[in-house]
């Protein structure tokens, strides 16, 4: 085998099975809607044959064609495509996460709950870049301990943004966002981060 056969990519089936199969398991990962040309370049397929995969998996989780509703629907969001829980389940995983949750948040969750709060609306890509580290799991910690919320996503990058909730108010037992502490002069760009103590 040549060294440029070696670095080839794999030869994916076309089946629309097996396409079908492939985006169910990068929509699984995901945490942020993908656009069709994110998810064809993803799966290695066409966008024509993506779409109509997207949209058979949609209709089959809808309980469309004699199919069973399932739990969670495949929803496009800001011209990008993800799994959701349907909205009649958000109590009951609500409750679920919640009672899962450690009582104590961890440094990491601190810092990036501080740079939410005092950057919101911010994206998950924007706090990573302000952190200078992954932030996917401490982001659905937060959510999930409900102390931030999807504020939007932007309609041309596909990138949820965040900001955070009362809940957070009431743990700091401030009445606004504006009883937050100053921020040093140092950080009003935040390129260099945060303090670890500015939220406690």
């Amino acid at each position: 085998m040549t060294d440029d056969a070696a670095l080839d990519p794999p030869q994916r089936s076309q089946d629309p099975a097996d396409i079908a199969s492939r985006l169910e398991a990068i929509l699984l990962i995901v945490d942020e809607p993908q656009s069709l040309v994110a998810l064809a370049a993803a799966v290695a397929s066409p966008v024509p044959a993506v779409r109509q995969a997207i949209e058979t998996l949609a209709a089959d989780y809808d309980g469309e064609r004699g199919a069973r509703r399932r739990g969670f629907e495949l929803r496009e969001v800001g011209g990008g495509w993800r799994f959701y829980v349907r909205e009649e389940h958000d109590e009951l995983v609500a409750e679920f996460v919640n009672g899962q949750a450690p009582s104590r948040l961890s440094q990491a969750a601190l810092e990036t709950l501080a740079v939410i709060a005092y950057k919101q609306p911010v994206s998950r890509s924007q706090v990573a870049s302000i952190r200078a580290v992954n932030v996917d799991s401490v982001v659905r910690t937060l959510l999930a301990r409900g102390l931030i919320t999807e504020a939007f996503t932007d309609p041309e990058t596909g990138a949820i943004n965040y900001r955070t909730t009362d809940a957070l108010l009431g743990h700091l037992g401030i009445n606004s966002l504006d009883e937050l502490p100053p921020i040093s002069p140092l950080l009003d760009d935040g390129s260099a981060g945060f303090e670890g103590e500015v939220l406690r």
